[in-house]
This record gives structure tokens, sequence and C-alpha cells, in this order.
């Protein structure tokens, strides 16, 4: 038990549990906020082609809004919902609205992101400070036993290592998450932004 991973960690000293607390935060939050942004992407897509096949099967701003009042996830339903929601405007005061929500939507996409961005940046370096800190007992601990040898130096340096391993773990999923979630939103935004003059054109036909 002694030399084993948990051993390890439960021998360690004061400042590397610390670390190791710090970056099972950042891992905990980093995965639920993976999983979260991964099934709303996924009822996001869904969504997104209930409205389209709505939208382009009825001719009526109001049967449109009708249908879709149960699409909740998808951007584009809300974008719609809330451009219909603003009553009569002219072209122009339509385009500002839309662009407005269009903001807030995006927003709405991208958040929480940041938090995989913090945690892919810096846990590496949490890491390597419980690392260099374990290390830096280590040299005590030999200079306390006037003795280099494996036996004393090994364990030192392994709880050492657990932190920077620790801090990978963490910080690999989180720029891989990041970088994936970032290029859906993007994709969503643009197609968000392709939508907007159509929905325009839509809700100003007739003026």
């Amino acid at each position: 038990m002694k030399h084993t991973v948990i051993g390890l960690i439960l021998g360690a000293g004061l400042v590397v549990k610390i670390v190791m607390i710090i970056l099972l935060f950042f891992s905990v939050f980093s995965w639920a906020i993976i999983i979260l942004k991964w099934r709303l992407f996924a009822k996001v897509k869904k969504e997104t082609d209930i409205f389209y096949r709505i939208y382009r099967q009825e001719k009526d701003p109001k049967a449109v809004y009708q249908a879709t009042r149960t699409l909740m996830i998808t951007p584009l339903a809300r974008l719609f919902r809330a451009a219909y929601t603003e009553g009569r405007k002219d072209r122009e005061e339509l385009r500002r609205t839309i662009k407005r929500y269009m903001a807030l939507e995006s927003a709405r996409l991208e958040r929480y992101l940041n938090f995989l961005a913090t945690t892919g940046s810096t846990t590496p370096f949490i890491g390597l400070f419980g690392t260099v800190w374990g290390i830096m007992t280590s040299f005590q601990g030999i200079g306390a036993a006037g003795s280099a040898s494996l036996a004393v130096v090994a364990p030192g340096i392994a709880e050492a290592l657990i932190a920077t391993a620790m801090g990978l773990v963490a910080a690999i999923p989180a720029v891989i998450g990041y970088n994936y979630f970032l290029s859906m939103a993007g994709r969503m935004i643009i197609q968000m932004e392709d939508f907007a003059e159509e929905l325009l054109d839509f809700l100003t036909r007739g003026e």
C-alpha cells in the first residue's frame, strides 16, 4: 500500500496534497463541462434539424412560432422566437434586434469554455509546482538521512511525479474539449449568421 499510487498520494507532504486537490478540482469540473457541452451540442443539432424542417415547410411566421415553441435548445429557434415576439419593426430595427439576440446566443454556446481553456493552460504548471516542491522535499530528506540511496530518494520523487501526471491528466482532456467545442460553437455561430439574413427577409416579407 505504501508504494502504490494511492499510498504515495496519501503519504505526500501537505503542499503536494494541496496541489493534488486543486488539480482534482480542475479535472472534475472540466469533465462536468465536457459532458454538459457534449449533451448540449447533441441536442442543438437535433433541434436545429427539426427547426429547419418546420421552417422550410411553413410560410407563415406565426405558424413557425407555434410549431417551434417546444424547441428550447437550438439557437435558430430561439433567435426566431425572439425576433418574432419583438413585433412589427422596420428592416433596420429588426436587423439590430436580431444582431443583439445573436450575440446572446453566441455567448450561450461558448459559456464555460473559458474554464476549459484555463484548465488546459494552468494545470500543467500547477502540477509542475507540486513536482518541484516534492523534489525539494526529497533532497531535504537526503540531507537529513545523509544518504542518496534509491530507497531514500524514490518515494519522494514518485509522489512528486504524480503531481505532474495529475496536471497532464487534467489538462489534456480540457484542451481537446475546448478546441472541439469551440469549433462546434463557431460552426453554429456561422450557421446562425447565415440564417439571420434569411430570417430578416422572412419576417419583413410583404412590407
